[in-house]
């Protein structure tokens, strides 16, 4: 963890972007999008640098859509529709939708959740794992224990997405380092039956970069490869919904860590808070704004639970920022 960090600001996209990398004044952040300056970020301070002196931040990529299967009962969007074989057969929809992966959980860690036992989570997902194996895609375990993080490798799972960013069992980070797997880590504080409980931040985009940073360097320590670590901001957790909106406004600032970006705002309750809509299923305009936003931010992984909307969303986002820069 360091006292500031060195983010891209003043973002450009599309046709403005390419002009601009083509002319030297701007750098590359990814497709469609490039920035002016870069951005100092200190605790309660911010300064404008110029472009000098900083390396080019990683490619993103295409944006990836990540499709949700929750193999639980009590998740706040679709507890309990697809337990078991339902699982599966959503999994495949999913893919048949257009979804690059999937994540795939057994313990909701909605505000307020309890713990669920270790061997309940593993029977909830490793079938359905297995079943989804075929379907050609990656499959992410959303998973806080190191017990679930074994089974669900073994079952055929290709990535490891921890909300607690390994910090809940003592065990998970030196059992990632004996494995190749993708680790996603997560922004969160408290345990998900007390997060919501006042969250508070003297300086909300500085704190959360600070802890991810801090984050990636004990899984470091631990003996996993920097290159493996995604980075998720944790929106709707330990946080308010402004806390949330502003985090996704700021969301470029986590480049300075320079790791792939995986957003999930999906159905939120901040979503609700702003559009006044209290049923998560109904939220798929407010999900789909804030996809796009983080979008015009750098992220590189959507976590969705409506992939066919995200999907086509998505195909324009990338067809308009991709326009040619105009010509003499």
């Amino acid at each position: 963890m360091h006292g500031s960090y060195i983010s891209p600001a003043g973002l450009l996209r599309g046709a403005e972007a390419a002009q601009a990398v083509a002319e030297g004044r701007a750098m590359a952040l990814g497709p469609g999008l490039a920035h002016l300056h870069h951005l100092r970020l200190g605790p309660g301070t911010r300064e404008l640098l110029p472009l000098t002196g900083a390396p080019a931040y990683p490619d993103p990529g295409r944006p990836l859509v990540m499709g949700i299967v929750n193999a639980t009962p009590d998740s706040f969007s679709d507890g309990g529709r697809f337990l078991g074989r339902a699982g599966i057969e959503q999994a495949e929809r999913l893919v048949e939708a257009g979804a690059d992966m999937l994540d795939i959980g057994g313990e909701s860690t909605r505000p307020g959740a309890a713990e669920v036992p270790v061997a309940e989570e593993i029977d909830r997902i490793c079938p359905v794992i297995e079943g989804a194996r075929r379907l050609g895609v990656g499959i992410s375990v959303d998973t806080r224990k190191a017990a679930v993080m074994k089974a669900a490798l073994e079952a055929g799972a290709t990535v490891v997405n921890d909300v607690s960013a390994l910090a809940f069992d003592a065990a998970a980070a030196p059992f990632l380092a004996g494995q190749d797997c993708p680790v996603v880590l997560m922004h969160a504080r408290k345990l998900p039956a007390t997060m919501q409980q006042a969250p508070h931040y003297d300086d909300l985009l500085f704190e959360v970069v600070a802890e991810l940073d801090a984050a990636c360097e004990r899984a470091v320590a631990a003996g996993i490869a920097r290159s493996r670590l995604i980075l998720d901001p944790g929106i709707g957790f330990a946080k308010t919904a402004r806390h949330n909106a502003e985090l996704i406004d700021g969301l470029h600032a986590l480049h300075a860590l320079r790791l792939p970006i995986l957003l999930g705002v999906s159905r939120k309750s901040f979503i609700g808070h702003f559009a006044g809509i209290t049923e998560p299923a109904a939220r798929l305009a407010g999900s789909l704004a804030a996809a796009l936003a983080g979008l015009d931010r750098g992220a590189a992984i959507l976590r969705v639970h409506d992939v066919a909307e995200t999907v086509q969303a998505v195909k324009l986002w990338t067809a308009i920022n991709a326009a040619p820069p105009p010509h003499d």
